[in-house]
């Protein structure tokens, strides 16, 4: 294993509002401050299904359609940028830098308090995804991304055969 051994593992997602207003190189060199290391990162259109299975913890809010919406790229740009982070504490230092999920209580200095906004339909428009905890991390990371997909195996996984239909370039 490289330099993601015993560390802890958080999942960020650059969501459709970031990479609307063109801010994610702004959002990771936020993010570098934390001096953590990119364990995967990966353009991600967003289907219903990851999206319902990313947010399940929230169904039946009333703002959980919207959610979904927003999410898919429904109000902006139809991806997001998904990245895994690890490292010592990396779930309270990317949440630091995150702020608080609603941007008008975010210091001004957090990305989210720089970048976000909430539309006139209450939507949070808050730029960015961190998970809020290592129980949160481990079962987004393993939705957003497989093994083969990240630098390092950082969950116990097996090998499968299986036969699969994907596109190649020609």
């Amino acid at each position: 294993m490289g330099e993601t051994k015993n560390a802890e593992l958080t999942l960020v997602i650059v969501k459709p509002d970031g990479l609307k207003k063109s801010l994610t190189g702004n959002i990771i060199t936020r993010l570098a401050e934390t001096k953590l290391v990119i364990v995967g990162s990966k353009m991600v259109r967003v289907s219903r299904d990851l999206a319902v299975e990313h947010y399940k913890h929230l169904q039946g809010k009333p703002f959980f359609e919207d959610l979904i919406k927003y999410i898919m790229g429904e109000y902006h740009t139809k991806r997001v940028m998904a990245l895994v982070y690890g490292g010592a504490d990396a779930i309270q230092k990317v949440r630091d830098i995150c702020g608080s999920t609603n941007p008008e209580e975010a210091q001004p200095v957090s990305i989210r308090g720089a970048y976000g906004r909430i539309t006139t339909k209450g939507v949070f428009e808050n730029v960015i995804h961190a998970s809020a905890n290592a129980e949160d991390a481990e079962r987004e990371i393993k939705l957003w991304f497989g093994p083969d997909e990240l630098i390092d195996p950082i969950y116990p996984m097996v090998e499968v055969e299986e036969t699969i239909r994907r596109k190649k370039w020609k």
